[in-house]
């Protein structure tokens, strides 16, 4: 399922960036709309709802936990991708075991980390990522992404992002208390690690 999750959103953030003929408007619509069901929104439905599994989408007109997870993820790389001529997806391959780890893209808690050894930001930015560790609630969790992905897009890293992935851990995060445990522990971790 997270798979499918990630795929998606993928091929969702592909479209939108075009190849560098981005849908500025679609991108501009996700930048100023908090929710897959605002006005705004409705510009990227034609991409959204193309690249997703009829049964990730709502049957009742209440948005699924696939479509927030997927909406959110997209909607910080259209924040992200904002002034940029570089697209800043990409996904993070993972390798076997015989083999290194191959880093074109970071996970966001990966990038924050690279963030925090900066002393000009480590205090600002250690607040808000232990805010966004000590939440259960879904909507807050998004709400604080948002404000650390400002953050990162302030700074002017360079950094790319697998948005594909961030859409499968906020899809495993709705799930329950257990995942949503294991969600916060990997993002901690990635935040931490030395």
């Amino acid at each position: 399922m997270v798979y499918d999750i990630e795929k998606a959103t993928e091929c969702i953030i592909r479209q939108l960036y075009n190849k560098g003929e981005m849908d500025k408007a679609a991108l501009s619509a996700l930048r100023s709309s908090p929710t897959l069901d605002g006005n705004r929104a409705q510009k990227i439905w034609p991409v959204f709802f193309k690249n997703l599994n009829e049964k990730y989408l709502s049957q009742t007109g209440k948005a699924t936990k696939a479509e927030k997870a997927i909406f959110a993820a997209v909607r910080m790389y259209a924040l992200h991708q904002q002034a940029s001529n570089y697209c800043v997806f990409t996904r993070k391959k993972y390798s076997t075991a015989d083999e290194k780890e191959a880093e074109i893209g970071l996970e966001l808690f990966e990038v924050l980390n690279r963030l925090s050894k900066v002393e000009e930001f480590s205090v600002a930015l250690e607040r808000r990522v232990q805010a966004l560790l000590g939440t259960t609630n879904f909507t807050a969790i998004v709400d604080q992404l948002i404000h650390l992905m400002q953050i990162i897009k302030g700074k002017k890293t360079g950094v790319r992002v697998d948005y594909a992935r961030l859409a499968g851990n906020l899809y495993k995060f709705q799930l329950g208390y257990r995942q949503a445990n294991e969600v916060r522990l990997h993002w901690g971790e990635q935040y931490y690690r030395a």
